[in-house]
């Protein structure tokens, strides 16, 4: 089993060196880390900083079909969460790589933006900002994992035949000139 080991301070002072005192260390399993990691993500006690992608190859952006919560079903940028230590280039290139196979190389910011979803009560039930970085395609074939149902190269005329997430759209049409600024409907 691996374990992560939290020291717990009690606040107070050790043999008068002015340094905290270490009572106990907690053994936890990673994969029960991942786990409180993943309900963090849920309910946030603050915003979460998330990156994205934008990847053009022969005419068509990478794209993939949410798995999961928010925006679940709908295209959008491929990214996800940075991880602490991570600079946005580095958690762009991991994220990508992890959601689709693909290997970029991550460049600058081009859009930011905040994804709130409320749940029924009105509480927050996620809160992320998200800095979509515009990135060079190195190698690879879009295939789905991590939590994409489906990702892929997506011209400009299929745009207007998903259900492609408002923010994807808007940022596609205004930084790039690339499908239409308006959600038109699709045809599954």
């Amino acid at each position: 089993m691996v374990a992560v080991a939290i020291k717990i301070w009690f606040g107070r002072q050790c043999c008068n060196a002015h340094i905290p005192c270490c009572r106990a260390v907690l053994m936890i399993p990673t994969d029960l880390m991942k786990t409180r990691i993943e309900i963090q993500k849920k309910y946030p006690e603050g915003p979460l900083p998330a990156v994205g992608a934008v990847v053009f190859k022969d005419a068509a952006v990478l794209l993939v079909k949410r798995g999961n919560p928010p925006s679940e079903g709908s295209w959008a940028i491929p990214g996800g969460s940075v991880q602490l230590g991570e600079s946005l280039q580095e958690a762009a290139e991991r994220e990508i790589l992890e959601e689709t196979g693909v290997v970029i190389r991550a460049k600058s910011p081009v859009f930011v933006f905040d994804a709130i979803e409320l749940d029924p009560d009105g509480e927050v039930k996620f809160h992320y900002v998200i800095i979509d970085l515009e990135a060079d395609y190195l190698r690879g074939d879009p295939k789905a994992n991590d939590d994409a149902a489906d990702a892929r190269w997506v011209t400009e005329k299929e745009l207007s035949r998903l259900p492609i997430n408002p923010v994807t759209r808007q940022l596609l049409f205004t930084q790039y000139g690339f499908g239409t600024p308006n959600e038109d409907e699709h045809h599954d």
